[in-house]
């Protein structure tokens, strides 16, 4: 039952960054959208998440309780090295809800409305500039449970050049996802052109951040590049991702949308596994040499037998419903959105 449980943990984080992600990544792409198509962007993004973004965040707290029911002390050791980051992160997760809600249903249109748009773009950038910060932070050998000073133990635990680079790449990778994923929203040919270039752009600035990664791996001596290049496995997924991102824009260019979204799925999948395969079950690889385990420091058996069970019961509750939802709202007729002030 315990793999049970690491796998719903796994599928969680990969889910959230998936369908999170690209959630995330819609803010992403208005904050760097001109401010003539502004309004436009706003209206096929809003139509796009509007019915299920609330619904996305399901899977961070899924892996929350996950963490904190079945593996305590890793949940402790991140929620306190780390709560500044988880802070920010939480706090732009509130934000963007709010000012996405206030935006849209607020009974009075005025000047607020730039704001609310202005903070749901920032927060959208920088919630998931912190997720991938905790998540760089968590093998980047920076956490000491032993560190005698705040500065040791609440800000150079992930204050560094390797953490704030996979931040980086998270934003980048938020961004590649909403733009191919909006593609498949657009009505007309010059939307359909305008967000292939934004995905365009968003997959090269995904490969830059990349190179960053692994140049501030390599400055920090963190061995990613044994991590990913190591074995036959990860080797396998670099190669999956490369070749389904030649095949994605293979079929963009054939005017293709729902493959589009399932190969871009694909790739993001492939980057988590070859980033976790080689040091799992290592979750937090701490200062000198220490580590916390998803099987060494595990919760007792008889509660993890019940988060599995409740885990595997509750997803035959909830998917099939979660389906559905998305499935009725992608078959709805489109009606127009509420037009929203340009920022």
């Amino acid at each position: 039952m315990l793999y049970v449980v690491i796998v719903f943990l796994w599928a969680a984080i990969l889910l959230y960054l998936l369908l999170g992600g690209a959630d995330f990544g819609a803010g992403i792409i208005e904050l760097f959208t001109s401010s003539k198509n502004r309004t436009q962007t706003r209206k096929i993004l809003y139509r796009a998440i509007g019915p299920i973004w609330e619904a996305n965040h399901m899977w961070l707290i899924i892996a929350i309780v996950i963490l904190f029911v079945g593996f305590p002390a890793i949940y402790t050791t991140m929620s306190v090295n780390l709560h500044i980051p988880l802070t920010i992160m939480l706090l732009g997760i509130i934000a963007r809800g709010t000012a996405f809600t206030f935006r849209h249903y607020d009974a009075v249109v005025d000047d607020m409305q730039h704001i609310y748009n202005r903070i749901f773009a920032v927060s959208s950038l920088i919630t998931p500039l912190f997720l991938g910060i905790i998540a760089g932070s968590s093998v980047s050998r920076h956490i000491d449970p032993n560190a005698n000073s705040f500065l040791d133990a609440y800000i150079f635990s992930w204050l560094h050049p390797f953490p704030v680079a996979v931040g980086l790449f998270t934003v980048a990778i938020c961004g590649y996802l909403a733009s191919i994923y909006l593609i498949g929203e657009t009505e007309t040919t010059e939307e359909r052109q305008r967000f292939m270039a934004k995905a365009w752009m968003m997959n090269w600035a995904a490969v830059a951040c990349g190179v960053i990664v692994f140049t501030a791996a390599y400055w920090e001596n963190i061995p990613l590049i044994q991590w990913v290049f190591g074995e036959i496995w990860g080797i396998l997924g670099v190669a999956a991702a490369t070749i389904s991102v030649m095949t994605l824009w293979f079929f963009a260019r054939k005017g293709f949308n729902n493959i589009l979204r399932i190969l871009a799925g694909f790739q993001v999948m492939m980057i988590l596994f070859v980033a976790t395969y080689q040091h799992f079950p290592n979750i937090i690889l701490l200062k000198k040499g220490g580590y916390l385990s998803l099987l060494e420091h595990k919760g007792d058996d008889k509660t993890i037998v019940a988060l599995g069970w409740a885990l595997v019961l509750g997803s035959l509750f909830i998917l099939p419903f979660l389906i559905y939802l998305m499935y009725s709202f992608q078959n709805k007729d489109r009606e127009d959105s509420t037009v929203y002030g340009d920022v």
